[in-house]
């Protein structure tokens, strides 16, 4: 199985990111999971589009669509989805048409990490009807909202809160055994 793990965040030190670079070392034996970020993806613009989709948008576009499913990490940004996450999925869904085609009825997975006490509640919960217009196959039984990231994580980004750490592993697998429940 080959999951693609996607960080809506671009910072270095990005807890999403961290999220699931953690996620990664918990994949079950016989899953690989790939970490892709939105870095290269322009702001989207009709005329950039007219001249040709742009090359970070279709590698990216490529690797969803060779994968078996879809792990999105969302920071929170004022209570919703960063504006980086939301252009990048803009991005993947054009021409008009592309995003049923390239996230429909593919198995996705929602996870997030924020320095608030929330979580990411509200972007996660955003993220959703986005996702849903896609026509993503989403896993609900799922959820994982990690508040106060800068204590679950160290400075070189470790997952270090053990807590955590079981309620990611708990969700990796989850989520795993979805997806093979629905390629079988």
């Amino acid at each position: 199985m080959h999951i693609i793990a996607l960080s809506g965040a671009l910072r270095r030190a990005s807890y999403n990111t961290a999220l699931l670079r953690a996620a990664i070392a918990m994949a079950p034996e016989g899953v690989t999971i790939e970490l892709r970020t939105l870095h290269g993806i322009p702001l989207y613009d009709g005329d950039v589009e007219a001249e040709g989709i742009p090359a970070a948008v279709t590698t990216l576009r490529e690797e969803i669509r060779a994968a078996d499913a879809l792990l999105i990490s969302t920071p929170e940004y004022n209570h919703s989805i960063p504006g980086v996450l939301k252009n990048g999925l803009d991005w993947l869904s054009r021409p008009s048409g592309e995003g049923s085609k390239l996230f429909g009825g593919k198995p996705t997975g929602v996870i997030g990490a924020s320095p608030g006490g929330f979580g990411t509640v509200r972007s996660q919960g955003a993220l959703l009807p986005v996702l849903h217009a896609f026509g993503s196959d989403l896993w609900m039984a799922g959820e994982l909202l990690v508040s106060r990231a800068g204590s679950v994580f160290d400075a070189d980004g470790k997952l270090v809160d053990d807590k955590v750490r079981e309620q990611l592993q708990r969700f990796v697998h989850g989520f795993v055994d979805f997806v093979r429940k629905r390629q079988s």
